[in-house]
């Protein structure tokens, strides 16, 4: 009887809620709750194109319209429907919910191996981070649409397992389940299923506040603002303190020879060899991007010069894809590798192991130089 009571108590208290019933009690049942971590406020969802795609730098996604079945959303975007059916965890005759998102397998509108590496680059180029930075997401291929690239951070794309809800996807990444929803096309039962892919809504960070001036705001009266630099003595350097003891330059001991050895051909070069192998297939302007060089199977692949991994990626056949910024808007390209040893963000030095070849008949790299958007014979920066 007691249970029953306690039982009824809890759906009374529940119904008395505005919002919908949170089945993993969230509310506020005995006082307790666990809402709060996840009520940041977070951003819009950006607009999508005309075909109802949003591009974002490292994957896309497709937005149901009215109406709308599997097969409608693949046709629009030219994917074979039983494809993007069943990297969603569909069918493809399923009907879609206005609004309802679906992740797309790879890049719309490519071709041969469905990555276009010119897309990639441009990204690299607009969303690379600057030296010492670090930013990390699960990348996919990408091609660009009618539509920009939304500003802003790019929203992390969750795969629902078995068991999970859209109130403990939220808790997970302390959002609102709403915004959850909204950003996904959710039903009002905020269901999600088994194989989902579900964007995470971007949180709307506010501008910093300086805690001393926060603090003397609350207090009588603001404290006056100086500009950098004003309002604090600046210490005298240890060094100048006291004049340097007298020295006996020519007693003093011969200072070592730091004279570098000349420059072998490698190191004079602009850049150095990814792979040590032998040229298997040259540059050739839209045909061959790049040049391949074969190896044996598991030979490092390393960076042809100092930069920042900007994007890594996968082919058609999840065969990984690298790409590296340099300055000057120079980036170079490491396809067909395996093994990678670095991340998206990383700081990498000239020489450094990135990858290794792959084993078998696929022992080679694929390796390109791109100034910008176009692609350029890697050959001269080689030599």
């Amino acid at each position: 009887m007691r249970r029953g009571t306690t039982a009824i108590a809890a759906l009374v208290v529940l119904a008395g809620c505005n919002g919908p019933l949170d089945y993993d009690l969230r509310g506020q049942l005995g006082g307790f709750s666990t809402t709060q971590a996840a009520q940041s406020a977070t951003t819009s969802r950006p607009a999508t194109d005309a075909r109802g795609v949003i591009t974002y730098p490292t994957y896309q996604v497709a937005v149901a319209q009215r109406g709308d079945s599997v097969s409608d959303i693949a046709a629009r975007v030219g994917l074979p429907a039983s494809e993007l059916a069943t990297f969603n965890g569909l069918n493809p005759g399923d009907t879609l919910r206005e609004g309802e998102v679906l992740a797309l397998p790879r890049s719309v509108g490519s071709s041969g191996t469905g990555v276009d590496i010119e897309s990639i680059a441009s990204t690299a180029i607009d969303q690379a981070p600057e030296p010492g930075s670090v930013r990390t997401s699960t990348l996919e291929p990408a091609k660009p649409v009618p539509a920009p690239v939304p500003a802003g951070p790019e929203p992390i794309r969750h795969k629902v397992k078995r068991g999970e809800t859209a109130y403990t996807i939220s808790r997970l990444y302390q959002v609102p389940v709403e915004s959850l929803a909204e950003w996904n096309g959710l039903g009002s039962d905020f269901t999600v299923r088994e194989g989902q892919y579900l964007l995470i809504p971007v949180k709307d960070q506010a501008a910093p506040r300086n805690s001393a001036s926060a603090g003397a705001a609350a207090g009588a009266g603001a404290a006056a603002v100086t500009a950098p630099g004003e309002g604090s003595p600046t210490p005298t350097p240890p060094s100048a303190t006291q004049p340097l003891p007298e020295q006996d330059v020519a007693a003093a001991t011969p200072a070592p020879d730091v004279t570098a050895e000349a420059p072998t051909n490698t190191s004079a070069a602009a850049l150095g060899l990814p792979v040590t192998g032998k040229i298997v297939r040259t540059y050739d302007k839209g045909k061959n991007e790049g040049i391949d060089i074969a190896a044996a199977p598991g030979s490092a692949v390393n960076a042809a010069e100092a930069g920042t991994v900007a994007a890594i990626t996968a082919d058609a056949d999840q065969v990984p894809i690298i790409v590296v910024k340099h300055t000057n808007d120079l980036l170079t390209v490491y396809a067909n590798v395996d093994g990678i040893t670095v991340k998206k963000g990383d700081r990498v030095r000239r020489g450094q192991k990135i990858a290794a070849l792959r084993g078998g008949d696929n022992a080679y790299v694929h390796f390109e130089v791109r100034k910008g958007f176009e692609s350029v014979d890697p050959e001269p920066y080689l030599k």
